[in-house]
């Protein structure tokens, strides 16, 4: 069978070989879902084939105003309907999707805008002066603004270069889509935090999102026409890359523009959402809902979960209220979620308080993934012992391109052949990771490492903590001791003695927190706490 790996006379295609793009799946849908419900936000609902018409005017209008193949387009929107267009149409006209935090300073958006070389930015009305001043501060032309007015939402057009509906009308709803020539081709820019220091330019291609399409539904065990939650910010790692999918399946996304309990709550009631992906505060949310804010629903909510590791007591509180929750984890270098918390039947029979540490493990890759484990510093395998700690890497399709135009830190960043996450883990048998610390995270006390994600989920079975945080605070004696900052819940009090005793019963003494801090947390966009600010607090106190 030699001849099989010979392949003289054997040539790519048109018919056997189509370079594999997300774009794809609307094209399908736009046919074969062409009356069923793609996308819902208030009144607005739009078919598959309504849908794919918008999307295909929003990328001939772009090429009439000079987007050319490769050339960038911004975003500053939340989750509506033009968001979603924007992930297909963007690239349907050749053009590169940048989606920008929201949340972000102006200084910062300047920055992106420049070095991304935007030449288009969609914009919500609500984040237009902070465009607006971001382009006034840029060294390089500013990209051409059109405005996406909400009438729904109450925000209104204050003035822009152009309106987004106009700015529609002008394209041709026949457009033919510029289709990817090579899979490797770019998709989307999605930029880091960049808590230390400018953000990076993550850089994605259409192989890894087609992918990322396909390894969901299987890994989530997803049906058809599911009624999908956009809560995840599609800024965040294009929604996770689930906007992509859902075409695929004949899905419904309901937009959620504002993230409250009592929004998803009455999603869950009035549009019958069957999944929705989320960052652990967004169960908190859940949880912790007043009376008024809950709907009651009949049927189960299947719930993808990431962005930081979960409390157990979080995930068995939110078990009871009808969520299904599975833990996932991934980073924007990723494309999202590459891995998952595979359950198995015999954890059934465990007590409840062991099944939530379980679903807390951030599980094993993804199948789409060659490989994601754990290793030392030599890039030696962890023994998978639950106990001996190493770095999470990974390799494989759903992994970016690299940093644009920053060569060092691509590198640095695939040192070894594998991308490298940062975050420590320990292994267990069978595979499953379980994150015990960012690197930048871990407290070394007295020659004593101690994972504040360990002593979180400690403070997190407090009955009157909804959210916490610890960090390393300067000690002279000890090199530097836990401090733990605490979001208290509605109506709750405590001291920090308290909530110091009530560690030492979960946790050895030099574990648990010197010192106790109430304030509301600092959070991202996207739901996950910035312990770089609380770590520059806590050296004051």
């Amino acid at each position: 069978m030699g001849w099989m790996r010979d392949e003289t006379g054997l040539e790519k295609r048109a018919a056997n070989y189509v370079p594999l793009t997300p774009l794809s799946h609307l094209q399908r849908a736009a046919l074969i879902f062409a009356d069923r419900e793609a996308v819902v936000y208030g009144k607005t609902r739009l078919t598959y084939a309504q849908y794919y018409r918008r999307v295909s005017r929003l990328a001939s209008a772009l090429t009439k105003v000079g987007v050319q193949p490769g050339d960038v387009v911004a975003t500053l929107l939340p989750n509506i309907p033009a968001q979603s267009e924007a992930a297909f149409g963007v690239p349907a006209c050749g053009a590169v999707l940048n989606t920008i935090n929201t949340r972000l300073d102006v200084d910062t958006v300047a920055y992106i805008f420049d070095h991304g070389e935007a030449k288009v930015a969609l914009v919500d009305s609500q984040f237009l002066p902070l465009a607006m001043a971001a382009a006034d501060l840029m060294e390089g032309p500013a990209p051409i603004i059109i405005e996406v007015p909400d009438d729904q939402a109450g925000v209104h057009a204050i003035g822009a270069q152009q309106n987004y509906e106009d700015f529609l009308a002008t394209g041709d709803p026949d457009f033919a889509w510029i289709l990817p020539e090579d899979e490797w081709e770019s998709l989307a820019l999605n930029y880091t935090s960049g808590t230390t220091g400018r953000p990076k330019g993550v850089v994605y291609h259409h192989r890894g999102a087609y992918l990322m399409t396909m390894g969901t539904p299987i890994s989530w065990e997803l049906p058809l026409f599911l009624r999908y939650l956009q809560i995840v910010p599609l800024f965040h790692c294009n929604g996770w890359n689930h906007t992509w999918m859902l075409p695929a399946l004949g899905g419904t996304a309901i937009c959620c523009r504002d993230i409250t309990a009592k929004a998803i709550y009455d999603a869950i009631g009035d549009e019958k959402i069957t999944h929705f992906g989320g960052a652990p505060i967004v169960l908190n949310l859940l949880v912790n809902a007043k009376d008024a804010d809950r709907r009651t629903f009949d049927h189960v909510v299947e719930v993808f979960t990431a962005g930081a590791p979960p409390a157990p007591a979080t995930l068995a509180a939110i078990g009871k209220l009808g969520f299904n929750v599975k833990q996932v984890y991934g980073l924007t270098e990723t494309y999202g979620h590459v891995t998952e918390c595979i359950w198995d039947d015999a954890w059934d029979a465990l007590p409840e308080a062991d099944q939530a540490a379980i679903k807390a493990r951030q599980g094993v890759g993804f199948p789409i993934m060659e490989d994601v484990t754990v290793v030392d510093d030599h890039m030696r395998q962890v023994p998978r012992d639950g106990a001996t700690q190493g770095e999470i890497v990974m390799r494989g399709n759903a992994v970016m391109k690299g940093y644009l135009k920053n060569p060092q830190a691509t590198e640095k960043a695939f040192a070894g052949g594998y991308f490298h996450s940062e975050d420590l883990a320990i292994q267990h048998p069978g595979g499953a990771m379980q994150i015990s610390d960012r690197a930048k995270d871990i407290i070394i006390s007295g020659g004593e490492n101690i994972s504040s994600v360990e002593v979180e989920g400690a403070l997190m079975h407090h009955p009157a903590v909804n959210l916490c945080a610890v960090v390393a605070k300067p000690d002279e004696k000890w090199g530097e001791v836990p401090c733990a900052f605490v979001e208290l819940k509605d109506g709750a009090s405590a001291e920090e003695a308290d909530i110091i005793a009530f560690t030492r019963t979960r946790l050895a003494g030099f574990k648990c927190p010197k010192k106790v801090v109430f304030q509301e947390l600092p959070k991202t966009s996207t739901g996950k706490i910035q312990k770089f600010e609380l770590r520059n607090l806590a050296k004051t106190f």
